[in-house]
């Protein structure tokens, strides 16, 4: 019975979400997400980032699971096996996303560690393909991705299956150019609800504040906001910020449309934009840059900071908490 209950899971897992991309990019290209932003560099950026981290780090992942797990923890395979999945579920949960909370944040804070997260923020536009848009080897050394597969070995299957599937859910919502979080803020019978949920997961306007390309506005926050599922490890560790707007501007304001290849496997391919952090001889960080009118991204379909329409008695500042 358990082995049909994990079947079933597993495929609702993989076409579910499936299903969910397909249907976000149909709206996200509706409404005119890429306009003209999406030229023939970033459409391999993103093609690439999404088709070949899953020709290598499948197979990496796999190979860890079933063959050097063994050599390492021999004896120890289905051990957890009796833990209650609710439990197995938020042993999963915490201890996957957390682990990513601060891969991801060391990825900001360290300078020499930056360069490898740095095609995740490079592109001017914020939509689902924003997901999976990585370098290869900051995705190959994914630590959560082999604790998560250490824990599945030692018994904690389903509820890895039932994780990863909400999980991935919650960051393509997150990254989506559909602000499906703005009626929260809108409607006054939702605030309580929207507190609750703007701290425990991320959301449209929490994480394209991460993805924007300056902080002058009060809205951008590329410093803080690192939570992939749980937005709460913010508010815990202090990197939180939340205002319920959306930036005027997405990317790295320096950007000069590093080459494709540059972008998916620096160091191994180095960027031939002269002066880039990608480039050869480029800065580790380089310093941003006044943004231009013509760079303010404005979606057709985004309209102006929800703040503005809340009723006043519940309007928020922006929290650093």
């Amino acid at each position: 019975m358990i082995e049909k209950i994990n079947q079933i899971i597993e495929n609702l897992n993989g076409y579910g979400f499936s299903v969910l991309v397909l249907v976000l990019g149909v709206l996200e290209f509706s409404f005119g997400l890429y306009k003209k932003r999406w030229n023939k560099n970033e459409k391999w950026v993103d093609i690439a980032c999404f088709t070949i981290p899953k020709l290598v780090v499948r197979p990496l992942v796999a190979y860890y699971g079933l063959k050097v797990l063994p050599a390492i923890l021999p004896g120890l395979k289905d051990t957890f096996s009796w833990v209650p999945f609710f439990w197995g579920f938020i042993i999963i949960a915490v201890a996957d996303d957390l682990t990513q909370y601060w891969y991801h944040r060391l990825h900001h804070e360290v300078p020499w560690l930056w360069r490898f997260h740095r095609t995740h923020h490079s592109a001017s536009y914020m939509g689902m393909a924003m997901a999976s848009r990585q370098n290869i080897i900051y995705t190959i050394f994914f630590s959560q991705t082999y604790l998560t597969t250490a824990l599945v070995y030692l018994g904690l299957g389903i509820p890895a299956v039932i994780v990863k599937g909400i999980k991935g859910t919650i960051t393509t919502l997150a990254h989506s150019s559909i602000p499906w979080d703005k009626p929260f803020y809108q409607y006054k019978v939702l605030h309580p609800l929207a507190w609750v949920l703007e701290r425990t997961i991320s959301t449209p306007a929490t994480h394209h504040a991460h993805h924007a390309a300056t902080t002058d506005d009060g809205v951008g926050y590329y410093k803080g906001n690192f939570g992939n599922m749980f937005f709460l490890w913010d508010i815990i560790f202090g990197t939180a910020h939340i205002s319920r707007q959306y930036p005027k501007a997405y990317g790295i304001s320096h950007y000069e449309g590093d080459q494709w290849y540059a972008q998916l496997a620096w160091p191994i391919f180095k960027s031939k934009v002269p002066g880039s952090e990608l480039a050869a001889d480029g800065p580790m960080v380089k310093e941003d840059v006044p943004l231009q009118s013509h760079q303010l991204y404005r979606p057709d379909k985004v309209e102006e900071p929800v703040d503005e329409q809340v009723d006043a008695s519940f309007q928020l500042q922006p929290v650093k908490a």
